[in-house]
């Protein structure tokens, strides 16, 4: 394996009779602000970007 081949995980494939994740850019998803907020049953997480570009979830 190459520096430039993917790595796959087979952990990402989804198990025989599942459908595939949904796939949500992250422009859409912050549209234009550099952070979020998603609820889960009730509990809310900040998701973020940081000024290098990474992902920050937060309970």
């Amino acid at each position: 394996m190459s520096d430039t081949d993917p790595e796959v995980d087979e952990r990402d494939e989804p198990a025989e009779g599942e459908e595939t994740a949904r796939t949500i850019k992250a422009d859409e998803l912050f549209a234009g602000k550099r952070e979020v907020w998603i609820d889960l049953d009730g509990v809310r997480y900040r998701l973020r970007i940081t000024r290098r570009g990474k992902l920050i979830l937060q309970k």
